[in-house]
């Protein structure tokens, strides 16, 4: 096993390599069995699962490696395709052509536990990151391999694609749920948010999120600038009150329903927040300290939605400048931070 500095060179690597690989020479006489034997509450052996060979050939010449004497040994390639992906569970085979001064790579796979897809996607990622090590020799061997990227090209082009959420609004004044209201005025029959057989038009989404507003501004008093936590599975419901809580002036804080509820009881403490939307699957996530509305009773209130007050949201005083969400990191490096925008 090697224990990597993400801010070796390539050379670093390579030389580290090649040290622990002269070291272990001593032990390559330990019998397997013996391995084994010392773990046999392990029905299977996870160092087993991989293994990576170095073939080079043509060459008869006997070879040193330290204090260490390497014979080499014939042997034939199989030409097979199926076969040779079924002769084990799992082994990468890198075999070095000295005649013709290139590095061949055969990746060994059992289809009952692989599927081709992934077979062909180790062998690409492990082709992008030779390229990217071999295309500028002088500049890419001297960088951290931490910079170094495992992520293909086609894939780069999906995750840019979905990331570029930049949108123009009418005026830099405007605000997400401005843009919000001026698309319902724009395409009202149009569908705006779909979840498996569910679904709603823009005109039906804004009268759920000013229902909820309402009743955030009438009844809670929620307050410009004020932290409004969510926790609710994926559903319609997330969408209405997250539109819900920026409409109201509030600061949105979306809280996992997957998180234990001593995190959850923390980082609502944490927020100052005094009020947390839920649905039914996740109502029960709090303790009755915590202040709870549950989105889907709010919504289908067909009272509330009637006593409505639009002037009141129009005067909801909320700047392009104010913050709009909260967000917390995983925590998994210490206490968990929160993030804002």
């Amino acid at each position: 096993r090697c224990q990597l500095d993400p801010y070796w060179s390539f050379h670093q690597l390579l030389e580290h390599v090649q040290d622990i690989t002269t070291n272990s020479m001593k032990y390559s006489y330990f019998p397997l069995q013996l391995i084994l034997n010392q773990h046999p509450h392990i029905s299977k052996h996870a160092f087993l699962d991989t293994s990576m060979e170095f073939k080079s050939y043509q060459n008869n010449n006997t070879m040193m490696i330290g204090d260490s004497q390497l014979v080499p040994i014939s042997f034939a390639f199989n030409d097979n395709e199926d076969e040779i992906l079924n002769t084990s569970d799992f082994s990468l085979s890198i075999y070095q052509d000295m005649n013709m001064n290139q590095l061949s790579c055969t990746i060994n796979a059992s289809l009952d536990l692989f599927n081709r897809e992934t077979v062909e996607r180790i062998s690409q990622r492990f082709h992008s990151m030779l390229n990217q090590l071999l295309t500028s020799v002088d500049d890419q061997m001297n960088k951290s391999i931490y910079e170094v990227s495992l992520t293909l090209p086609s894939e780069r082009l999906v995750m840019q694609s979905m990331n570029n959420i930049q949108i123009s609004f009418s005026s830099p004044l405007t605000c997400i749920h401005h843009e919000f209201v001026y698309q319902v005025m724009r395409h009202p029959q149009k569908l705006a948010v779909e979840l498996d057989e569910q679904s709603l038009t823009y005109c039906e989404l804004l009268y759920y999120v000013q229902v909820l507003s309402f009743s955030l501004l009438n009844e809670y008093l929620i307050t410009p600038g004020e932290v409004v936590c969510q926790c609710v599975e994926r559903s319609l419901s997330m969408v209405i009150g997250m539109m819900g809580i920026e409409m109201a002036g509030g600061v949105y804080c979306p809280l996992s329903p997957r998180d234990p509820q001593h995190r959850l009881d923390a980082l609502t403490h944490q927020t100052g927040s005094r009020l947390v939307l839920v649905h039914y699957l996740t109502k029960i996530k709090f303790d009755h300290d915590i202040v709870s509305l549950d989105i889907d009773s709010i919504v289908s209130d067909n009272e509330r939605g009637s006593k409505g007050d639009i002037d009141g949201l129009s005067n909801v005083s909320v700047a392009s400048k104010s913050m709009a969400y909260i967000i917390f990191t995983s925590g998994s490096t210490g206490a968990p931070k929160a993030v804002s925008y």
